[in-house]
């Protein structure tokens, strides 16, 4: 697991991990942790990141955001 990364988004903060250990830009999906939840952000068809299998309580702005900030992170 890597060192918890922080974001700000809509004023408040949030602290995540990357559970994915080798990430390249082939990589098309990538598990994070948040609030002690899992989530996956996966490659769209328009090749942006976005979250897979999110319902609204699992704030999809936030989880897109976080999405957005590991792909330019990782240079994806």
């Amino acid at each position: 697991m890597s060192l918890p990364l922080r974001i700000t988004f809509e004023e408040s903060d949030y602290t995540f991990s990357v559970l994915t250990k080798s990430i390249n830009k082939q990589t098309s999906l990538i598990r994070i942790k948040l609030n002690d939840q899992e989530y996956d952000l996966a490659v769209n068809s328009r090749g942006e990141w976005d979250a897979a299998d999110t319902t609204v309580q699992d704030h999809p702005g936030l989880l897109r955001a976080i999405a957005r900030n590991v792909a330019l992170r990782y240079r994806l």
